[in-house]
């Protein structure tokens, strides 16, 4: 017994030395399971977030449409209108974003006008593609970078740019923060080619072929400025004018004010600076004599000798319809044009007959939208027929609404030698011209036409006096027109929309014009609110800065007038020439 008791102590401490290696290599197998799992998760987390899948939209909208180009835009003399250029825009991933909190901080110091509620919205969640803030600087691109924050990136998107600003602003349109077109030409390459292009993959970084355009900017930049001019020196509410060549239908410039920049298109949401040569309608005034008489010339119901009896006004039940400034006696055609005489009109109309009349005007279109690319467009309000006093005011140009743009075209046609063509903003050759012409009036129409026009400027007593002495030298002629304004439902001779119709120069003829200037003042006390007074003085401004850039050299020979308007029947009815 006391053998077995000498060795008992030593059995215990090697007992417990034994258990407590056993305890400690199981703890240190715990642990170093615990930290394989714990790494096991880890690494199973990265795995996930590295294996999910970048979504192919960007809230909604797929990657490639945000990321696509559009076509340079360029004037017909490859002036730049519209590029794209590449700028940088923030999104985020919030499912793989490991510290909402952090994030939100730290993109506050480098983009503090974004709202920390605004950020902890977009960053939480387990959405693959939020925006941030698009449209970002280099700069805050490099900053944003620096800040390492995990589920943050850039990408880069193409950002349109207008370099003209606002002078072109009605004839491109805009696009969206997206890059897509929603009004002007813009829109309408969207819905003409450029979306295929983006569908197919090919606006994807590479160059497209430019657009032409017809637009001569040089022609644009004088008329833009030369219709703020107008608002300003006349105190006018609006101006607006196109150009167009008369043989091909190319449109040549084209502006309406108030307008907008392009580049920052919540501007075209200001009130009343929508497109007034497309996308509005207004009464014409006296500029559409120029139609009723070309068709009773060319119907030959009346001829440029003839006479009419405007001693009185025309009475239609208990109205009666008079001259502005009448002259209260026999006028020949040409007086009649020349002096503007609403009786001597009326009497021409009724010598065609209102039927007649009337369906001439669909002849011209005046009953259906032109053929246009811009999408602005409204459709006309001419009656389906006429009573007897519709007739009689619709051929002065009242009871109806037309664009610009119609008058514009039919004053093409009727100086062109009779043939329509609808008006383009593409390049147009003549070649590719002459199988759309549509002949509406003959070529003997048309020579009467010009002569009427070239009366009015230079004549004694016509309303484009005031024109021609401000483009001198390059044969305009053209027609005013003065319409008063319909305010609560009755005409205001206090509010009126001005227009003049032109064309130069006439012993050749290549352009066509309309200006138009709502709501004018008097000048001064010497000038009036007619037409001739501002309408009529921005088209000989514009024609005479305009002119030799188009070609078109100064000649103040009196031969040409002479071959035109002869001296002796400036004051009289023409000879047999028009017989």
């Amino acid at each position: 017994m006391a053998v077995a008791d000498d060795f008992a102590p030593t059995i215990s401490i090697e007992g417990a030395r034994k258990a407590r290696g056993n305890l400690t290599q199981a703890r240190i197998r715990w642990m170093v399971l615990a930290m394989v799992l714990g790494f096991g998760l880890v690494g199973g987390r990265l795995v996930q977030l590295g294996m999910v899948e970048t979504d192919s939209t960007i809230e909604g909208q797929a990657r490639d449409v945000i990321t696509a180009t559009r076509p340079p835009i360029l004037d017909r003399n490859g002036l730049e209108m519209a590029v794209d250029i590449r700028v940088p825009s923030l999104f985020a991933e919030p499912r793989r974003i490991i510290d909402v909190e952090e994030a939100v901080q730290k993109l506050r110091t480098v983009l503090p006008d974004l709202s920390e509620d605004f950020l902890r919205n977009r960053l939480t969640g387990d959405k693959g593609f939020v925006w941030v803030q698009r449209e970002l600087s280099p700069a805050i691109q490099d900053k944003v970078m620096r800040l390492g924050i995990p589920g943050i990136d850039f990408i880069t998107e193409s950002k349109r740019f207008y370099p003209g600003m606002s002078e072109a602003s009605h004839i491109l349109g805009s696009t969206n923060i997206d890059n897509q077109g929603i009004a002007g030409i813009e829109k309408h390459m969207d819905s003409d080619s450029i979306a295929l292009l983006q569908d197919l993959g090919l606006a994807r970084g590479n160059a497209l072929a430019p657009v032409e355009l017809s637009v001569d900017m040089r022609v644009q930049h004088i008329m833009h400025e030369q219709l703020a001019d107008a608002m300003t020196r006349y105190k006018a509410i609006a101006a607006a004018g196109v150009m167009m060549d008369i043989h091909t239908g190319e449109i040549i410039a084209l502006a309406s004010l108030p307008d907008f920049d392009p580049n920052d298109p919540k501007t075209a949401l200001v009130k009343d600076s929508f497109n007034r040569i497309t996308a509005g309608i207004f009464e014409p005034g006296s500029i559409f004599k120029t139609v009723t008489l070309a068709g009773a010339l060319d119907s030959g119901s009346v001829r440029v000798t003839d006479q009419f009896d405007a001693r009185f006004g025309v009475r239609f039940g208990r109205f009666t319809i008079d001259d502005f400034h009448g002259k209260h006696r026999i006028l020949s055609l040409p007086e009649v044009y020349k002096y503007s005489s609403n009786i001597g009109t009326i009497r021409v109309m009724q010598a065609m007959g209102k039927d007649n009349y009337r369906a001439f005007l669909s002849t011209m279109g005046f009953d259906e939208r032109v053929q246009f690319e811009l999408p602005e467009m409204r459709l006309p309000t001419v009656p389906k027929s006429f009573s007897e006093v519709g007739a009689a005011t619709a051929s002065f140009g009242h009871g109806l609404s037309v664009s610009p743009l119609h008058m514009v075209a039919a004053y093409s046609a009727f100086v062109n030698g009779g043939n329509y063509i609808s008006p383009t903003l593409y390049k147009r050759s003549m070649a590719d011209a002459e199988p759309l012409y549509r002949r509406v009036v003959q070529p003997s129409t048309s020579e009467a036409i010009r002569y009427l026009m070239r009366l009015n400027a230079i004549g004694s007593g016509g309303s484009g006096g005031q024109m021609n002495k401000l483009a001198l030298g390059f044969r305009v002629g053209g027609k005013t027109g003065t319409a008063e304004k319909v305010v609560d439902g009755r005409y205001s001779s206090s509010k009126v929309t001005n227009f003049f119709g032109s064309a130069f120069p006439l012993d050749n003829p290549r352009y066509a014009m309309v200006i138009m200037v709502d709501e004018p003042k008097a000048e001064s006390a010497q000038t009036g609110t007619t037409a001739g007074w501002n309408a009529g003085t921005v088209t000989g401004r514009i024609v005479q800065r305009v002119a030799p850039m188009l070609g078109i050299a100064p000649d103040f020979s009196p031969l040409i007038d002479d071959s035109l308007v002869p001296a002796a029947l400036r004051n009289g009815p023409p000879g047999s020439q028009f017989n």
